[in-house]
């Protein structure tokens, strides 16, 4: 079942997400970009493109930021209801941010966010 989920309100649940971080892990994000895109290559719900902040060194500055791109589209066909929208979004969000801070898929699958 897709969900119809408009892109404005999509938007408003990513920002959300962003929200509901604890301060601290705001603040230590550095250079990245978020944004929402309809439609995913593979049907990725979220993607992360950018340096880790676990490689950055001296030779890190100027650069271009790093984005995280959450696919609205693949996101709504895995949802039954808005609810379960909010959700998935929340937890694309916390994984792709993940990333940035150098987490692996490894390593978030054993503390469920994969």
């Amino acid at each position: 079942m897709t969900v119809k989920v408009p892109r404005e309100r999509f938007e408003e649940l990513v920002v959300a997400a962003l929200d509901s971080l604890p301060r601290e892990l705001g603040r230590q994000m550095r250079n990245v970009a978020v944004v929402v895109e309809d439609s995913s290559p593979d049907g990725l719900l979220g993607l992360y493109e950018g340096v880790p902040l676990t490689e950055r060194g001296d030779w890190y500055s100027a650069v271009l930021p790093d984005r995280i791109t959450i696919y609205r589209d693949p996101i709504c066909e895995i949802c039954d209801d808005e609810d379960d929208v909010v959700e998935e979004v929340r937890v694309t969000v916390i994984h792709e941010i993940a990333h940035h801070f150098g987490i692996d898929d490894a390593r978030l699958h054993e503390l469920g966010w994969a």
